[in-house]
């Protein structure tokens, strides 16, 4: 177990480049190595994750080069991947898991997807049902609905899908599962969620439609597809990254940080709306679009926050940094209230369980609910040993914390920074 010990900062100045964005990075691998031609990546994340879904498509007979400042993926094509002589190690990865599926449904060869205990424990019957729908052959080795996954070729029809939830995965396996399909599938969401799969695949030359009702549903629909064609992808800062040097600026007093080449997507976004919420003082500059993609420098100055209310159709655009934006409002004034929020019980740790643990045993007045939790802001916190259980959206946030704490914060299993940000202690250390 390896730990990093925090102290607390006052005046945190400098200028910060996060990695490249875990979402994006995931998905130009995926679509590159299902392409016609070569993929070309700049600003790839060298996550844990992210090189799990490399690892996979290795095995199944993908040339990619790793270069110091770019990946080169040599697509095959839709059809061309090749058996795997071993099960596919999908690591911690829970995006590698569920959109691999997607794609392995319309392969021609039998498959098994396998990760490490927490991957393994996390539910995937939100995409074995639709799959099954679609004719896929998918089912639970252990009959529980969760990895080992056998996928086996099945003949994929299109369907239209109601998904329970707002899911990017569920979605995006659908979709991909719809480049095999005889004819148009249709996703329908109860609210929008992040939208890399449609800008990417439409970039790579896919027929895909995304709607966004009045009713705050959206729905995403594919048609079959006979080729995608290779691109030149340049990969935007992560904003899930760049999150814990938003907060970290907005928190430390006499801080001022600027975080460049940030990916400001909307259906990602939804922590700087909640940080316009608070009143933090925040500035965008030199915004630009790179490939379908917003992106922005964020210049972030200590400012003094006030709780707010975090619920409904903003849920899915920020269900990543809500431990983040939960330490936030531990040092905000007043009450700030997250609902609608299930979806953090199935991540890497039930985060609502998690973050509520930590910040109570660092002092904050934190009340958890089933969908959310409650957070009466404004005492002090206090340093404590935090249990990161190998979640790494946990140690981050509460690295962040330690920043702001009394006394010493130590982070335990801190090594599991390394499946998104492996710089990550290094470049808060960096900050004066």
């Amino acid at each position: 177990m390896s730990v990093k010990t925090i102290y607390p900062k006052t005046g945190l100045k400098g200028e910060v480049s996060v990695p490249g964005d875990k979402s994006i990075s995931h998905r130009s691998v995926m679509f590159g190595s299902i392409a016609s031609g070569i993929t070309e990546i700049t600003n790839f994340l060298q996550g844990a994750d992210c090189l799990s879904t490399i690892h996979c498509f290795r095995k199944m007979g993908i040339e990619i080069e790793q270069k110091p400042d770019r990946l080169l993926v040599h697509g095959k094509g839709l059809h061309a991947l090749s058996a795997p002589k071993e099960t596919l190690n999908v690591g911690n990865s829970g995006t590698t898991t569920r959109l691999l599926s997607g794609i392995l449904a319309g392969q021609d060869f039998t498959s098994v997807l396998s990760g490490d205990e927490s991957l393994n424990s996390r539910p995937m019957g939100r995409i074995m049902t639709p799959l099954s729908r679609m004719g896929a052959h998918i089912e639970s080795i252990r009959d529980n609905g969760c990895a080992p996954l056998k996928i086996e070729p099945g003949a994929l029809h299109g369907i239209r899908y109601e998904s329970p939830v707002a899911s990017a995965q569920v979605k995006s396996a659908i979709l991909l599962a719809g480049l095999y399909a005889d004819s148009e599938t249709t996703v329908i969401e109860p609210a929008l969620s992040r939208n890399h799969t449609e800008l990417m695949l439409g970039g790579f030359g896919a027929d895909v439609t995304s709607i966004l009702h009045s009713d705050g549903s959206a729905s995403a629909g594919i048609r079959p597809c006979k080729e995608l064609t290779g691109q030149r992808i340049k990969v935007p800062g992560d904003i899930s990254s760049a999150a814990y040097f938003i907060a970290a600026g907005l928190l430390v007093p006499g801080s001022e940080l600027l975080i460049r080449n940030v990916g400001t997507n909307p259906t990602r976004a939804g922590i700087l709306k909640v940080c316009e919420a608070m009143e933090a003082d925040i500035t965008y500059e030199n915004l630009r679009n790179i490939g379908g993609e917003p992106i922005a420098d964020i210049l972030v100055r200590f400012s003094e926050l006030h709780g707010t209310t975090i619920e409904g159709q903003m849920i899915p655009t920020l269900i990543d940094e809500l431990p983040m934006i939960a330490v936030m409002a531990a040092c905000a004034e007043g009450t700030t209230v997250i609902k609608d929020a299930a979806e953090l019980k199935v991540k890497e740790t039930n985060r609502i369980d998690t973050v509520t643990e930590n910040l109570k045993a660092m002092g904050c007045d934190i009340t958890p609910t089933e969908d959310g939790m409650i957070i009466e802001g404004g005492k002090a916190l206090t340093g404590v040993h935090i249990r990161s259980y190998l979640d790494h959206r946990i140690a981050m946030a509460f690295a962040v914390a330690g920043l702001v704490a009394e006394g010493e914060t130590v982070i335990e299993d801190s090594q599991c920074v390394e499946v998104s940000y492996p710089e990550f202690f290094a470049t808060l250390g960096s900050l004066s």
